[in-house]
């Protein structure tokens, strides 16, 4: 049985179809409901195939934030945006699965045959350099029966597929299929991976979850059009402040937390209001006082000057400025001293995240373990104080006592990043 997702109709029956939803073949019930058969929407799925909802019910939670009002008169979106499942799955399609997503950094496939996978939603991904030095990105999954193809990351000449030994170039091309022979209308050419659109990005990877094509010149634009696309009018001033300057990459931490992917991001975007209250320790560093923030399309960047010189040891981790910024939707990038580090935002649920901390360090320390040591440390107290926050927020978000809250004038980039999500939320 072919499973539908039901748009239900009010004065118009197209009221609440996506232009992808209105070009797509499907019928109005007897009810006047809208149905799609999950196969038709091309692999951008708003639910796994057993689930089914109604738009029109997602559209109403979106438009429960009016992003016209003022942050001064504002409320913030309603709390169901961070704990329904059904809007989760959908703003997996409508924020995720359109625009670029910054997912590793270039020293992972730094030579030919360097490879890394990840996920992003339901997408399972591979990128990988092959041995012309291009670089590719694939949907992770083999053409066979759909098993995962790689994991982790490291060297491979190919990839092998672990359950039937299905073998594919570094390229995509399928090269050999076991025990095929005999099987009528069975092409390798036809069989090859599915690929992503890549680029790199001063020391970053990105995908866009769109397939790539195939047209002359397009791969040879991306590094060059992505700039702009990803980062805006932001990149001059990212570049000013050292974020694309050569670093030499130390370490990854990663921090799963029971909260919703916004949760996390909403902490980081309040302007610093939290800091005095939740990290004494990172307070001590910072001058809240010359704290700034500049608005960009769809980039957010907070500026601070150092609190304090460094201790009679010689130690200073934060340095006499500190950038932070949020790249919409889910990627943050904080440049201070000799130190950047950056979080990727993975959404694992409607109250599920993981959060993965990439640490950069300028070369003429990369040696010094002892500063390192200690700059992990502090930079962990700093993590742990912030899981606790967003567990406690989203505890709240579930309970019965909270539906929606306010702004403070300070948090002017969380209510730029709850306006990027309604434009793409809306229908």
């Amino acid at each position: 049985m072919t499973t539908m997702m039901m748009i239900r109709s009010t004065a118009t029956m197209t009221e609440y179809l996506t232009p992808t939803q209105k070009s797509t073949r499907g019928y109005f019930n007897s009810h006047g409901e809208f149905g799609v058969s999950v196969s038709q929407f091309s692999r951008r799925r708003f639910l796994s195939p057993s689930r089914v909802f109604a738009v029109s019910d997602i559209n109403k939670l979106v438009m429960e934030f009016d992003p016209k009002i003022p942050l001064e008169r504002a409320s913030t979106p309603p709390s169901s945006w961070y704990t329904d499942p059904q809007f989760y799955s959908f703003e997996l399609d409508r924020v995720f699965y359109g625009g670029w997503q910054a997912v590793g950094y270039s020293d992972q496939i730094k030579e030919s045959r360097d490879f890394f996978t990840g996920r992003l939603g339901d997408v399972e991904y591979v990128v990988c350099r092959d041995d012309n030095g291009k670089i590719h990105a694939f949907h992770n999954v083999c053409s066979h029966h759909a098993s995962i193809l790689a994991s982790g990351n490291g060297k491979k000449s190919c990839f092998v597929c672990p359950y039937h030994g299905w073998t594919y170039s570094l390229s995509g091309s399928l090269v050999k299929a076991t025990r095929m022979n005999g099987i009528e209308n069975f092409a390798l050419n036809e069989m090859g991976l599915k690929p992503l659109r890549v680029a790199v990005w001063g020391p970053f990877v990105l995908l866009k979850v769109t397939q790539a094509t195939s047209r002359k010149g397009e791969d040879e634009s991306d590094d060059a059009l992505v700039a702009s696309e990803w980062l805006g009018t932001s990149v001059g001033r990212l570049s000013e402040g050292g974020v694309d300057s050569p670093l030499s990459f130390i370490c990854r931490r990663e921090y799963t937390m029971e909260c919703n992917w916004k949760v996390f991001c909403d902490n980081y975007l309040d302007g610093g209001y939290h800091v005095p209250y939740a990290h004494k320790g990172l307070m001590s560093g910072l001058n809240l006082e010359t704290y700034s923030t500049t608005i960009f399309e769809k980039v957010s960047i907070q500026e601070c000057g150092g609190g304090s010189k460094a201790g009679e040891d010689g130690f200073d981790r934060l340095g006499s400025q500190a950038l932070y910024a949020f790249v919409y939707p889910n990627f943050m990038i904080n440049r201070y001293g000799p130190w950047m580090d950056t979080n990727l935002v993975v959404p694992l649920g409607p109250r599920r995240c993981k959060v993965i901390f990439d640490y950069f360090l300028d070369p003429s320390l990369k040696d010094d373990e002892a500063f390192i040591k200690r700059s992990l440390e502090e930079s962990d107290k700093v993590q742990m104080e912030d899981v606790v926050l967003c567990e406690n927020v989203q505890r709240g978000l579930e309970s019965q006592a909270y539906d929606k809250g306010r702004y403070a004038l300070v948090e002017k980039p969380m209510h730029h990043f709850h306006c990027l999500l309604h434009q793409n939320l809306k229908l």
